[in-house]
């Protein structure tokens, strides 16, 4: 993604929504009290919001302890705004016009309805897509003409995953995975798309919003197919460019404007799709093997420019 920043994550056992969440937070923040902000922020993942990334900071009473705050208290709440899922759906028109497929009319299946499928879906209507099928932990709707998707977002925010049942119409979760569709997104969980899937498909593109949502096995038998499919850490990054302007500002007076945000992210995840189904492609590569072998050259250049590694054929002094 070109951000010059690192990255690593921690992470809590326990159950986002038992009573005793702050308490338990408030004392992971004051565990890492030695790391933060110097060498670690908190940011926001499964299980957590922007109310959470304010506990962390009242914990420690610093501005700089986590990205994605509540605008109230001067942050991007950037799950709020969607912002993973909107760069999910930007990397799938960008790879879908790599591929020949019009976005128009392309009939999309999406794997889970939380922040990033919503905002994928509301997106990738108002790209043109159709989306044809939407599955969450309580069942799918599937509707080869078309499923109304701000009636779903409606449903969502008041019944939440039952969303689908409200709906009417709905089957097994695993509905949305099998259905007929030239898109597959997962995005919610892991593994979802193993070898039986990968052979059965009819997608020809797969844009992997979720993280490892596809086994290797599958992705080998999808790569044979000539079946497409975005890397997990191309098609999710809008959040991280989002959390690097959130980095940026968190000493700042002013807040970060979410629309240079928004374009910030359709630049880069547009750019670097194209950059790995075109690598993949003249290397006769998967998309994550290229991905991997692109991201492994840059971090070597970066190491060679610092001199921690000889450039070949030269002397490390």
């Amino acid at each position: 993604m070109d951000l010059f920043h690192g990255g690593a994550k921690a992470g809590i056992i326990g159950d986002p929504h038992a009573p005793d969440k702050e308490a338990v937070l408030r004392a992971f923040a004051r565990a890492l009290a030695n790391e933060v902000p110097a060498e670690y922020v908190f940011g926001l993942d499964m299980g957590l919001t922007e109310h959470d990334a304010a506990i962390f900071v009242d914990e420690l009473g610093d501005r700089g302890a986590a990205v994605g705050l509540p605008r109230a208290l001067g942050g991007l709440p950037y799950d709020e705004l969607g912002v993973t899922g909107y760069g999910v759906a930007e990397a799938t028109d960008a790879a879908a016009a790599a591929i020949s497929l019009p976005i128009t009319g392309a009939r999309v299946a999406l794997q889970g309805f939380g922040a990033v499928g919503r905002a994928a879906a509301e997106r990738l209507v108002e790209l043109g897509a159709v989306i044809t099928a939407v599955s969450t932990a309580a069942g799918a709707i599937v509707d080869q003409d078309g499923i109304d998707v701000p009636r779903l977002v409606a449903l969502r925010r008041e019944f939440g995953d039952a969303c689908v049942l409200q709906y009417g119409g709905a089957l097994d979760p695993s509905a949305a995975l099998t259905t007929d569709a030239q898109i597959l997104i997962p995005a919610a969980r892991e593994d979802v798309i193993d070898k039986d899937l990968a052979t059965s498909t009819t997608a020809r593109l797969v844009v992997e919003g979720a993280n490892m949502p596809t086994t290797p096995a599958a992705l080998e038998i999808l790569h044979a197919r000539g079946v497409t499919v975005v890397p997990d850490f191309i098609a999710n990054a809008g959040g991280v460019i989002a959390a690097a302007h959130s980095m940026d500002a968190r000493y700042s007076p002013f807040t970060v404007d979410p629309e240079h945000v928004f374009a910030m992210i359709s630049t880069k995840m547009r750019q670097n799709t194209l950059t790995i189904v075109n690598e993949a492609r003249n290397r006769h590569l998967t998309t994550h093997a290229a991905a991997q072998r692109l991201s492994r050259e840059r971090v070597r250049a970066a190491m060679m420019l610092r001199g921690q590694i000889p450039p070949e054929g030269g002397d490390h002094r």
